[in-house]
């Protein structure tokens, strides 16, 4: 294989010269300057002691302060049912910034001009007393400021509070402003079609669907923005991104780890609630979406919701042949021995929970007719990776020689997200020297070596947005019900039989039967090459 020595000029001024990198000055880098900051805004989290809050939410909040996106009126007020003063609140967020920032530890002058955004109390979620104290936390800024603030309800919490502290904002009024509050929502939203809906229609009768941020961090993520850029800014591949070019895509996402001490939540959800009903199926829509008429925020989604509609029924008879379901068992992973998921602590002996899911979908519409999408993540896997594989169709015919076409395969697009971000595009090439010998070239574009200022990580991102107002990253109520319905054909199945768990080794790609899935159809899952596995 080799890497042709092609120059692409990037949105930013940069030049890549496969493997080289070199920063033009024609062009700036973007600074809060160029756009608007948010205006003045609270931030109110409700489980601020909590790992997501530690790992996530903390540093994406520093990282936008240090590049000066925040607003000059801001404020972080975090709840959470401990005793704690400020100073140990500030003290246990800088241990998680330390730690997690993509930026490395803090510097103690730059954290303490952060510090003094963050207040604390101890409140309990279910007692109205809370949520009236933080309504006077509110009314004493704005106060201090002489404005109203935009008050955003972050729910940093497991799902069984989200409809208790959803009715007791509303309830309480510190939602009454509809242009000013907002409410964040992690997954999982509901764990079937009916939880969800039911979900839904609670936070519309508090709430406008303007003011609901259900956030999906993967949509966050810098790689997969970027797919709307690589189809959308490009004349070059729009064209052939259809069912006349394209044989069928792939969507992988895998993991190393296993539940990480979670097995309580992971008992009630497994991988096709937990990643495929939300991560993997954003991901097919941004891949397979029309192109949109504007970049706002209904647009876009609309366009997402026509892809969710257009996916194929899975009868309930023919679940076997569309989805595989598997559970790790003990295993090696990288010369260390790993147990069981059933070994897990706080999962059951007999677990009936699948680690891992492979699922094959079509869309009925005019562009995607009769192509394959195959999707699957899993637990416990080879290695820790994130890809879209965009697989194109041989060429109608092959004039070349049989000696001078060994090698050859069919174009390829490679979408990877994790831990490797960037796009590889594999062609045919002529093998120098005086034969005519065909072999695959790739053109990369890497971003980490592109990028030498650093990416932003996703919940930088969605924060920012959260702020702005702008829900073009956050799911919207016909979204969310679309995708559930999409899957409940194989939840009902799964959850109606057993299985026979554990089916694949700890280290391995999952069961044989994912294999099988594919191959039926003449394909073969495709792994991260960036990865050398």
């Amino acid at each position: 294989m080799a890497h042709i020595p092609i120059n692409v000029m990037t949105a930013r001024g940069f030049s890549i010269h496969i493997g080289k990198v070199m920063k033009h000055k024609s062009n700036k880098e973007q600074t809060p300057a160029d756009r608007s900051r948010p205006m003045a805004t609270i931030i109110i989290i409700l489980g601020a002691t909590g790992d997501l809050t530690w790992r996530k939410l903390m540093p994406g909040l520093y990282n936008l302060y240090l590049d000066k996106w925040l607003p000059e009126k801001f404020a972080v007020l975090g709840v959470s049912r401990k005793a704690m003063s400020d100073n140990l609140f500030a003290k246990h967020l800088k241990e998680g910034i330390d730690k997690f920032s993509r930026r490395g530890k803090a510097k103690n002058n730059e954290w303490y001009g952060f510090a003094k955004y963050l207040h604390y109390f101890e409140g309990e979620f279910d007692n109205d007393a809370t949520y009236s104290k933080i309504g006077k936390q509110i009314h004493a800024y704005e106060k201090k400021w002489g404005s109203k603030v935009n008050r955003v309800f972050y729910m940093a919490v497991p799902p069984i509070f989200f409809e208790d502290i959803s009715r007791r904002i509303g309830n309480s009024g510190l939602a009454k402003n509809k242009d000013l509050c907002r409410i964040v929502v992690e997954k999982p939203f509901g764990r079937d079609f009916d939880s969800a809906k039911k979900l839904n229609d609670l936070l519309h009768s508090m709430f406008k669907e303007t003011q609901i941020y259900r956030i999906d961090h993967y949509l966050g993520k810098e790689t997969v923005q970027n797919i709307m850029a690589f189809r959308f800014a490009n004349a070059l591949f729009e064209p052939i991104w259809n069912r006349n070019y394209i044989d069928h895509i792939q969507i992988t996402v895998a993991e190393q780890l296993g539940i990480e001490n979670r097995g309580n939540y992971y008992e009630t959800a497994g991988a096709l609630r937990d990643m495929i009903q939300n991560h993997l199926l954003q991901l097919l829509c941004l891949v397979t979406m029309e192109p949109p008429v504007s970049f706002q925020a209904d647009e876009v989604r609309n366009k997402k919701v026509d892809v969710l509609n257009a996916i194929r029924q899975i009868k309930s008879e023919d679940v076997h042949k569309s989805a595989v379901r598997g559970q790790y068992g003990a295993g090696w992973i990288e010369g260390k021995k790993v147990k069981a998921y059933r070994q897990e602590e706080d999962v059951q002996k007999d677990s009936n929970t699948e680690t891992f899911a492979a699922i094959k979908l079509f869309l009925d519409n005019w562009r995607w007719q009769g192509v394959p999408f195959y999707l699957r993540t899993g637990k416990r896997m080879t290695e820790t990776t994130s890809i879209i594989i965009i697989q194109f169709k041989p060429v109608p015919h092959q004039s070349f020689p049989a000696e001078a076409s060994a090698n050859w395969e069919p174009n390829r697009f490679e979408l990877s997200i994790q831990p490797h971000m960037g796009i590889r595009i594999r062609f045919q090439a002529k093998k120098t020297g005086l034969e005519m010998l065909l072999h695959r070239a790739d053109m990369v574009f890497n971003y980490n070596k592109s990028y030498a200022s650093g990416i932003p990580e996703a919940y930088e991102t969605l924060l920012l947005d959260i702020m702005l107002g702008d829900s073009t990253l956050f799911m919207r109520t016909d979204q969310v019900e679309a995708a559930w319905k999409i899957l409940m054909p194989v939840i009902n199945a799964w959850e109606k039989s057993s299985a026979n768990f554990p089916n694949y080794s700890a280290g391995f790609q999952g069961p044989e039967e994912a294999e099988a899935l594919i191959a039926r159809d003449g394909h073969n899952w495709i792994v991260n090459e960036e990865s050398g596995k």
